[in-house]
């Protein structure tokens, strides 16, 4: 079975609302194996760092002020496709625009309250994985008995 891993970040508002268990559910129960996490207050500076990306954009300084503001909980997710399957069930970052049955079209408005963050590609997923598990933390590897039942 050839599997990758991404990147799945519940922010302040997610925490705040008590929707942890659900996201991680619905990850779970979609047949995603959860090989990684911790919940943390990151520094702004831990922040600025992850989305250096956007350090241009008009946003930038509120988003960092934001997501360093309380506790988000870091998840590294693991198998097939999950990069671009874990953006589908977070929905479209504006919420407004995700589809019903999806995790930011079921509880999120704004995008700046958008209860998640996924990463968007393979080596985004890794560089993230990195940052905010470092090597000494990271994934723990484990056999599910359930992976027979989900993968061919």
């Amino acid at each position: 079975m050839a599997t990758e891993q991404t990147f799945i970040m519940i922010k302040p508002d997610g925490v705040q609302r008590q929707l942890v268990g659900e996201i991680i559910g619905r990850f779970e129960r979609r047949g995603y194996s959860l090989v990684g996490m911790k919940m943390v207050h990151a520094s702004k500076e831990h922040i600025e760092k992850h989305y250096e990306d956007l350090a241009g954009k008009p946003f930038y300084p509120g988003l960092c002020n934001y997501m360093s503001s309380g506790p988000v909980v870091a998840m590294i997710w693991q198998g097939k496709d999950v990069v671009k399957q874990g953006r589908a069930l977070l929905g479209a970052t504006n919420p407004l625009a995700s589809a019903p049955g999806t995790i930011r079209g079921d509880f999120a408005i704004d995008v700046g309250r958008n209860i998640c963050h996924g990463s968007d590609a393979v080596d985004s997923a890794k560089k993230e994985i990195a940052l905010w598990f470092g090597a000494q933390d990271g994934a723990i590897s484990y056999k599910r008995a359930i992976d027979q039942w989900i993968y061919e």
